[in-house]
């Protein structure tokens, strides 16, 4: 066993709250169309409230802190939150767009011993990124903020997430990562607005266009393998847990507010009328989130592909209940590999298993 995997199920027998996702702002100054959250400030938590929130995470054994937005930078003070989030020994990851990342910028963040960078690039073509962003010149800004990154010996890597209209670019993304000295992550998935609002999932890539992504060898190693039927449910995954959120794992908006994770909208608590560890340990929130099982799980239980399903509880709690199907990771499983699931064959899941067929055919069955 890895020594994070036998971190990970210590801080799950525990009960530790391992890593959190603080979002300190959720300003930017680009304007992504995919992107889910609401721009306005409505009142941020001062330098001050976030200096102590960082206080209550190291009390409460937090070790992994990722901080982001928004576009973090925004804020005057994120360089003073870094510093003091470092002075308390967490290992930081920041995500940013690189827009406002300078000599100076990219200086500091090396001599604070930030962990790694993680910026999102959509396209290297110009016209394509910054359509999506919908800033002129931001794949350039953002580029020569990379290129800072990585002059100062930081660990960058270049998220893609992937849309109908940008698919076509992962390659190139992928060759440009390379070319610079970064890693490189795809995701395709696209997800509602923080009010609830599903237009954007008008976004999400066609089923055919989603194929191609996840049978690229490029991405994901051997096809073969990973088209194979999933194995059978056996009991231990009937008895695990969905996920790490609410676990080992949660989110922090700007205004203080706790959640299992940041795609997983179910309000627990606000660290403004709480100490964070009253509600990581009290929240009936947390607590129905932690009692569920695999068995527990509608529909999905006696699904074939649960041991292996990416499914996320927080799109299946966006859908109308959390222990039920998503449809997104419902099409990413059959697409994966032709079985169709649960979900689909119980019309459980908004894209029927028909309709799927007639779109995607399943792959050729692994020789």
């Amino acid at each position: 066993m890895s020594l994070m995997a036998e971190l990970n199920n210590k801080a799950l027998r525990l009960g530790v709250p391992l890593s959190v996702h603080l979002d300190v702002t959720y300003r930017c100054n680009e304007r992504c169309e995919h992107c889910y959250l609401d721009h306005e400030d409505y009142g941020e938590m001062t330098t001050g409230e976030i200096r102590d929130f960082l206080e209550q995470l190291a009390d409460a054994g937090v070790f992994f802190l990722t901080v982001s937005g928004g576009e973090p930078l925004v804020r005057r003070d994120c360089f003073e939150i870094i510093e003091y989030a470092r002075h308390l020994h967490f290992n930081v990851k920041l995500k940013t767009n690189a827009l406002l990342i300078g000599e100076q910028e990219a200086r500091r963040l090396r001599a604070l011993g930030v962990e790694q960078v993680q910026i999102s690039v959509y396209s290297h073509r110009e016209e394509i990124h910054d359509k999506i962003t919908k800033i002129s010149g931001s794949l350039r800004r953002t580029l020569g903020g990379v290129r800072r990154l990585k002059e100062h010996g930081l660990k960058v890597t270049l998220a893609n997430v992937l849309m109908r209209e940008n698919v076509q670019d992962r390659e190139g993304v992928q060759l440009l990562a390379e070319e610079v000295g970064a890693g490189y992550t795809v995701d395709p998935t696209i997800t509602p607005m923080i009010d609830g609002d599903t237009s954007v999932l008008r976004l999400r890539l066609r089923p055919n266009q989603l194929s191609s992504v996840l049978h690229d060898p490029r991405l994901l190693g051997n096809v073969d393998e990973f088209c194979a039927p999933p194995p059978g449910v056996d009991a231990g995954v009937l008895d695990g847990y969905p996920c790490s959120a609410g676990h080992t794992f949660c989110y922090v908006s700007p205004y203080g507010d706790v959640y299992p994770c940041v795609q997983f909208p179910l309000p627990c608590g606000n660290i403004r009328r709480q100490r964070f560890l009253d509600i990581w340990k009290s929240s009936p929130q947390f607590e129905e989130v932690r009692a569920i099982r695999g068995k527990d799980l509608i529909t999905c239980s006696s699904c074939r592909h649960l041991g292996n399903c990416t499914r996320c509880p927080g799109l299946a709690y966006m859908e109308g209940n959390m222990t039920g199907p998503s449809t997104a990771d419902c099409e990413k499983s059959f697409i994966r590999t032709g079985i169709p699931t649960a979900g689909m064959l119980a019309g459980r899941t908004r894209q029927s298993v028909s309709g799927l067929l007639n779109i995607h055919p399943a792959p050729p069955a692994a020789s």
